[in-house]
């Protein structure tokens, strides 16, 4: 019997590689001898660095940069084991996670940070990036990024724009002279899942705005400023961001991407399995078992869960998950070959309680999955042959 456990981390409670280690005590709990393959992944967001630099054995180096507010924060980039290739997680620089609910603050919230990541890794020589989008609490556009690699922004006074979103309505005059002239012998892969465009209704302020701290006079606020950014960066490059899929990505930060950077876009979850060399360890596998803090019918849209079945699934692999929490929506990922799908959640418990217990509530709900997985199966003569009194039997 063979079981491949590829998690994504459990926000608030486990990272990828906690949860996959509490799901294969549960399937030990029942099937001591089981093969088990340990592949904690991520899709661009909180942990992709971390899960990354794992899988092939590379680096994590520290860095001091300015965070989402301004204030330095403790930061890193990672180093992929072929010692080649650089890998930044925004989230690590300009995220969420690095703010309290109090403090999320789109206006003001910048991606300078994520630029100066960019920048050491250009000092120590780096061409080759993969660039992790996900998690922002940002919504300026890439402008902070820009400024930190020398894109100059200036308002009708002459002077620099401050940090986030709030300020890019200033924008008078771009000028890229300063622009680091590295960049263009370099390439990036974009980590990203998103397709919104960078305005409008589907833009980045009305739809990823809110959870970063946006009121609705906010989120109209933000989108006028987009558009003003848009325009001004037209005017440089030619390259109209307004309505260009994927621009909206991160508060903006995808259309920066697009403008100024040799890039290409990639799906967060499959750069991930690539690296991890997934596909690798499909043969002979009887089951993939995946999960997350929350499932529903966004997963569908191309979170982990979904990445992860759907790479099964091209082996004829079945997929298992288990979540955190399960909402509405989860039918439509039954046809990317997920037989099922499971919350952790086994008596009534507030949020605080779920997150304090998920390992062991994780552990739990491995072990009685693979029984009922595995117990099914042996009654079609698919896996194990016979029930013990102690257990399943392996085979």
């Amino acid at each position: 019997m063979k079981i491949i456990i590829a998690p994504d981390s459990f926000k608030g409670s486990l990272n990828a590689v906690d949860a996959a280690n509490s799901i294969e005590k549960g399937i030990r709990n029942t099937f001591p001898k089981a093969e088990t393959v340990l592949l904690p992944v991520a899709d661009g967001g909180e942990g992709t660095l971390e899960t990354l630099v794992t899988a092939t054995k590379g680096e994590i180096r520290d860095v001091t940069v300015i965070g989402p507010l301004g204030t330095e924060v403790r930061a890193a980039y990672g180093v992929l084991g072929d010692k080649k290739t650089c890998v930044i997680e925004m989230a690590l620089a300009s995220g969420l996670t690095l703010l309290k609910d109090e403090e999320l603050s789109p206006l003001k919230a910048t991606t300078y940070g994520t630029g100066q990541l960019i920048k050491q890794a250009l000092d120590d020589g780096f061409t080759s990036f993969i660039i992790a989008i996900g998690g922002s609490a940002t919504n300026d556009g890439g402008a902070g990024m820009l400024q930190a690699l020398g894109l100059k922004i200036f308002n009708k006074d002459g002077n620099e724009i401050g940090y986030g979103g709030g300020e890019l309505n200033k924008i008078a005059l771009i000028e890229d002279d300063s622009f680091d002239s590295r960049i263009k012998a370099c390439n990036f892969l974009i980590a990203s899942d998103v397709e919104n465009p960078l305005i409008g209704p589907n833009g980045a302020s009305f739809i990823f705005g809110p959870q970063k701290g946006a009121t609705p006079e906010m989120v109209e606020t933000l989108d006028q400023h987009l558009a003003h950014w848009a325009d001004h960066v037209a005017k440089l490059t030619g390259i109209h961001l307004h309505n260009l899929p994927g621009a909206g990505a991160a508060g903006g930060i995808g259309g920066a991407f697009q403008a100024f950077f040799p890039c290409n876009v990639k799906r967060g979850i499959d750069v991930v399995l690539e690296y991890s060399k997934f596909s690798e360890f499909l043969p002979n596998t009887d089951l993939v078992i995946t999960g997350e803090g929350k499932v529903d019918g966004q997963t569908a849209s191309g979170k982990t869960p979904l990445g992860v079945a759907q790479a099964a699934k091209s082996q004829d692999v079945p997929t298992i998950i288990i979540a955190g929490s399960i909402g509405n929506g989860i039918e439509a990922l039954h046809e990317f070959g997920i037989v099922s799908i499971h919350s952790i959640i086994n008596q009534p418990m507030t949020l605080k309680e779920s997150i304090a217990n998920a390992a062991g509530l994780l552990e739990q709900s491995a072990e009685q999955i693979v029984r009922a997985y595995f117990y099914s199966n042996s009654h079609n003569n698919k896996a194990t042959s016979e029930i013990s009194t102690n257990g399943l039997s392996e085979t």
